[in-house]
Formats: structure tokens, C-alpha cells, sequence
């Protein structure tokens, strides 16, 4: 996934449009003064934390410790192939050659 540099002008060129209440902009206004922000690298910085968050949340698979382990017990020792998997291999072997 491309980083996005806060500090790096030269390449924005896209433009995002967004309608809010006043209450959220002086929100907005306030956030970014406390951090010494414009209030428009404020609102993109903000914007792409949470987009990355949202992306590596479906991204990322989390498994607890015992999901863990029956996953790596059933890498390391799968089970026999059924019946119908028999017959899909025995198919596909006679359609390919």
C-alpha cells in the first residue's frame, strides 16, 4: 500500500469536497490548532489514519491462540480427501488429460 506524505505538496493534485455542520468544522478547527495544523493537512492526516485502519482491518486476519492452533494442526496434518473431492480430481484429470 502507497504511504501518504503529509508534507509532500507536489504531488496533491486531487481535490476532495466535503459538506459538514458548523459544529463539526470549529470541532475540526480546534483539533488541528491544538496540534499546530492547518485545518486542511489536519482533516487529510485524519482521513488517512483511519482509511488505512479500515483497509488493514480487512485485510488482516486475526486468529486467537487456539484458532491458531487448530489451523497450523490442520496445515500439518489435513485431513484425507473425501469422496467427492476423489471424484473432482479423477474429472478435472480426464478434461485436462
Amino acid at each position: 500500500m502507497p504511504t501518504i506524505n503529509a508534507q509532500s505538496s507536489k504531488e496533491r493534485t486531487e481535490r476532495l469536497e466535503a459538506r459538514i455542520t458548523p459544529a463539526q468544522k470549529l470541532l475540526f478547527k480546534q483539533a488541528a490548532e491544538i496540534e499546530g495544523r492547518t485545518l486542511s493537512d489536519f482533516i487529510v492526516q485524519a482521513a488517512s489514519e483511519a482509511a488505512r485502519r479500515t483497509v488493514q482491518a480487512h485485510q488482516v486476519i486475526s486468529l486467537t491462540a487456539q484458532e491458531q492452533k487448530i489451523f497450523v494442526e490442520s496445515l500439518l496434518n489435513p485431513p484425507d480427501a473425501g469422496p467427492r473431492l476423489g471424484t473432482a480430481v479423477r474429472r478435472y484429470r480426464k478434461l485436462i488429460g
